[in-house]
């Protein structure tokens, strides 16, 4: 056992070590996509399915409390946290369009949508930014793998270099919070 947790962990930090390497450029275009948005009185609108759904509404709950400092709330909204859109939608339509709907009713703007999948595959959050890019909003993609689909159609993509969901999970988490940070310390 020991020495399985000790890879998993030498995994982790070995596609952390990757994206320092090559990911620093794009959490740059990231971060300052975010800070943009905010001074312009939009909202940043985020989303993905199961634990990028999470890491959505962990990013979206640390601007609007706060992240390492007490300050005004800094406009952000997951799309997953309304279960009667969300299942309403799916019933009605196709369990495709849950963000898609939701970006249109919702998404003004200004607005930034950062679509996360690890995959950068999944039809729902594809046809989301797709809804995004059609209303005129900026997009970023967080993924992992190829990219998939989401990282040719975001504005600015970061793909994770990790096939390995969990490890892609882990950095999103960190690049989220390295955006949150950063946002933190320029605008409060």
């Amino acid at each position: 056992m020991r020495d399985k947790i000790k890879d998993i962990l030498l995994e982790s930090m070995q596609v952390k070590e990757e994206l320092l390497r090559t990911g620093i450029t794009r959490i740059i275009e990231i971060t300052q996509a975010s800070i943009d948005c905010l001074k312009k009185n939009g909202k940043i609108i985020l989303f993905g399915n199961g634990g990028s759904a999470s890491d959505s509404q962990h990013i979206a709950a640390e601007l609007i409390g706060r992240f390492k400092k007490d300050r005004e709330a800094l406009s952000a909204l997951a799309l997953t946290t309304n279960t009667a859109i969300i299942t309403s939608v799916a019933n009605d339509y196709t369990y495709d369009l849950i963000f898609a709907k939701q970006i249109e009713a919702l998404g003004q703007n200004n607005d930034l949508v950062i679509a996360i999948s690890t995959s950068g595959k999944a039809k729902n959050v594809v046809l989301g930014v797709k809804q995004a890019k059609k209303m005129g909003l900026k997009t970023v993609g967080l993924t992992g793998g190829d990219g998939g689909e989401l990282a040719k159609l975001a504005d600015i993509s970061l793909i994770v270099p990790s096939r390995v969901t969990a490890r892609i999970q882990e950095a999103h988490i960190t690049i989220g919070h390295i955006v949150c940070e950063i946002i933190e310390q320029t605008l409060r």
